[in-house]
């Protein structure tokens, strides 16, 4: 078989896709997964896994290097190219990327998602300068300072409490009148003192001078409120890493890939799973398991 030639291709690098390649591999079959950023995706800078994988508790980082040199141990392929579309022509497929193409006649999608920007005045011109979406990465950067964050979902609640390890005050602004999480994170946050939620209310605007210096937020009946901080932090969904696919593969609404029982797209041989498909609950078990749903129906 040809250099550029496989029997399946993983399109990601995240978690999703190296369990994929892994437990394809492991059955003979000659794999390759290709990334176009750093390997491990969402989690690579997350320093404790929540729920933790496995049983332990283990850094992002760690958890996605163990996975690499897993692969790498099974002669799994790791091509740092950014996927810029795929040609499906019956059988084969090849997956196209500015230095080349590779063939394969089966091609996982686990591209994963991205954070949602809020695209709000001020949000761009400010990011690196008190704009941020890594608590782990950022938050020693506010020591004793005020934060606002925004979201009301897991990751909104759980970079809360990952930011009060360094701040004096965290803000936590969200549109609704209760939180999406899970239960076990909104009573972390209830508990934390550092910790002051605005309910029913929306960023409206970054403000300030070289760095960040407070946040517009505008409530529902109208009327705005500027909230003195020194950073702002928004995790507000993601949207899905899948540019590089034509409008043949159908999506939801929400532009992520519709898939059938078996997490087959709408084009036969190519598959998704994790954060880039549609309906993936979101958790790392949730990314592992569809992994490996996938790598079982390519093996039927």
């Amino acid at each position: 078989m040809p250099a550029s030639q496989y029997d399946v291709i993983v399109i990601g690098e995240g978690v999703a896709g190296l369990t994929a390649a892994n437990a394809l591999a492991k059955t003979g079959m000659k794999t390759a997964t290709l990334e176009a950023q750093l390997f491990g995706g969402l989690i690579i800078n997350v320093n404790e896994l929540d729920p933790a994988p496995e049983g332990r508790q283990v850094g992002g980082a760690e958890f996605a290097s163990e996975l690499m040199q897993l692969n790498q141990d099974l002669g799994v392929t790791s091509i740092p190219e950014p996927v810029t579309a795929i040609e499906a022509s019956g059988a084969m497929k090849r997956v196209v990327t500015a230095g080349g193409s590779y063939g394969a006649r089966h091609v996982v999608v686990a591209s994963g998602a991205r954070l949602r920007k809020l695209g709000v005045p001020g949000e761009a011109e400010y990011e690196g300068r008190g704009v941020s979406q890594c608590a782990d990465c950022d938050g020693p950067m506010y020591q004793n300072e005020t934060v606002v964050v925004v979201g009301g979902g897991d990751s909104a609640l759980q970079e809360a409490i990952v930011l009060t390890h360094y701040c004096g005050k965290v803000q936590l602004v969200h549109r609704g009148s209760q939180f999406r999480a899970r239960p076990h994170f909104i009573e972390q946050v209830k508990r934390n003192g550092k910790i002051t939620t605005v309910w029913n209310a929306q960023l409206a605007e970054v403000a300030g001078g070289k760095m960040v210096e407070r946040a517009r937020i505008r409530h529902a009946d109208g009327r705005t409120e500027d909230i003195p901080c020194a950073g702002v932090f928004a995790y507000i969904g993601l949207e899905p890493n899948a540019d590089f696919l034509s409008p043949e593969y159908a999506r939801d609404s929400n532009g992520f890939l519709v898939t059938n029982g078996n997490l087959e797209t709408s084009v036969p041989g190519v598959w998704a799973a994790g954060a880039v498909r549609s309906g993936c609950g979101g958790l790392i078990s949730d990314a592992i398991g569809e992994a490996q749903r996938v790598a079982a129906a390519i093996r039927r």
